[in-house]
């Protein structure tokens, strides 16, 4: 057995469609070839899907009476195609004078549909379409998550990826904690607060890059529910103090700072 015909075998087994010949030639080719197991693993992950997406549906009252009345009214003997079954225009039985095989070729030949190669495989073809555009949709959610991320999320990704990617925190006044973050060759730095105290529309935070003794003002945030992650606009140098004061909306007037810092992280 060749592993297209082994394919054949385990998606009928995926669906419990074998029979007890073919189950034991599948069973046993299974024995003698495990890395085929591949083959059934992914089989049976699309029967799954396709269960899951299957709801149970009661049959309409008529359709065994239908049936049973065809089948009686069907002869037997093989000389007469229904044409509402076999999908095939009516074909008269064949008199003496006519070669039987002739009328049979003619009317397989032309009129019967043919069926696909391999059916099984076709479907599971159709169910791996299926899970193919359910993954696309979502992730073209995943992807547009990732397109919009806040950029002070995108700064800190950046800063842990780098090798000289550091860290410092503080514990805040109300118990909360304080973490900066910042990368020198970079020259970025992200500030990221929990448990820090809301404040009124009319004040906000505003960062600092203390340099020395020059406070270099790296723009404002606010603390939403109590956390806030915030990146640090301009060039962060090494050595530089990570400060928060607390200023007007929109940030200090003057461009100095105007209350006592409430956050003071050193990077050196």
């Amino acid at each position: 057995m060749n592993e297209q015909e082994f394919a054949e075998l385990a998606a009928g087994a995926a669906l419990d469609a074998l029979s007890p010949d073919d189950a034991q030639r599948y069973h046993a080719a299974l024995v003698a070839h495990p890395e085929w197991q591949n083959i059934v693993d992914a089989d049976a992950e699309s029967a799954a899907f396709l269960a899951d997406g299957a709801q149970l549906a009661t049959p309409a009252p008529g359709i065994r009476a239908e049936l049973l009345a065809r089948i009686a009214a069907t002869p037997q003997t093989g000389d007469i195609v229904d044409a509402e079954i076999a999908g095939a225009p009516m074909i008269a039985a064949p008199s003496d004078e006519v070669d039987r095989a002739s009328v049979a070729e003619t009317a397989a030949g032309a009129t019967a549909p043919k069926a696909p190669a391999h059916p099984l495989r076709v479907l599971f073809a159709l169910a791996a379409c299926l899970a193919l555009l359910v993954g696309v949709g979502v992730g073209a959610v995943a992807l547009n998550d990732y397109v919009n991320r806040p950029a002070s999320v995108v700064a800190l990704q950046d800063i842990q990826s780098a090798e000289d990617a550091q860290q410092a925190s503080i514990e805040l006044a109300d118990g909360g904690t304080a973490t900066a973050h910042w990368s020198a060759s970079l020259g970025t730095a992200v500030l990221v607060a929990d448990g820090i105290d809301p404040l009124p529309e009319d004040r906000a935070y505003e960062l600092w890059f203390v340099r020395g003794e020059t406070p270099i003002s790296a723009g404002v945030f606010e603390a939403d529910g109590g956390e806030a992650t915030a990146v640090l606009a301009g060039e962060m140098h090494e050595g530089d103090v990570i400060a928060v004061t607390v200023e007007e909306a929109g940030g200090s007037p003057t461009g100095l700072p105007t209350t006592e810092p409430v956050i003071a992280i050193p990077t050196a």
